[in-house]
């Protein structure tokens, strides 16, 4: 997910989750393999899962409010329905995506 095809591809979509994150975060590097293999799995293969690297795509993680990063936010057809901040185990991110 970057800058410009953000709004575009989120305002389209039901039900979309951002992972604001960025590649010197290690909380992030330990979230993201345990995303990946959500995403993979069958209970969760109809999520769309996009990451947002917050230093490459700056506008978009500014203007959704991130202040620290993991951060992810569930977005319904481009509006913010709830979010999660701060490193993740599994099961705290299957109980996120399952809860509403």
């Amino acid at each position: 997910m970057n800058d410009t095809d953000f709004k575009e591809k989120i305002s389209k979509e039901e039900v979309a989750y951002i992972n604001y994150s960025a590649s010197w975060c290690a909380p992030c590097k330990r979230q993201l393999p345990l995303l990946e293999k959500l995403s993979n799995s069958e209970e969760f293969k109809n999520i769309n899962i996009y990451y947002c690297d917050v230093d490459e795509n700056i506008n978009t993680s500014s203007d959704a409010g991130i202040r620290g990063v993991p951060t992810i936010v569930k977005y319904q057809f481009g509006n913010e329905s709830k979010r999660k901040v701060g490193g993740s185990s599994e099961q705290d991110l299957k109980e996120f995506f399952l809860k509403d």
